[in-house]
C-alpha cells in the first residue's frame, strides 16, 4: 500500500532504537503534533 502526499498514515508502534525511555513510539499518541516520518532503506547495514 503506497501513501500519497496528504494521506493519513496508518497507526503503528516502533520500539526505541536507542533504548531511550525503554518504551515504544506509537503514532496515534502523537495526534495533534507535527510528526516527520523518514525511511532510510538499508540504514545500519553493511550494504
Amino acid at each position: 500500500m503506497a501513501l500519497k502526499v496528504g494521506d493519513v498514515a496508518p497507526d503503528f508502534n516502533l520500539k526505541s532504537a536507542t533504548g531511550e525511555n525503554q518504551g515504544e513510539f506509537k503514532l496515534s499518541d502523537q495526534k495533534g503534533k507535527k510528526v516527520v516520518i523518514a525511511f532510510y532503506g538499508l540504514d545500519f547495514t553493511p550494504v
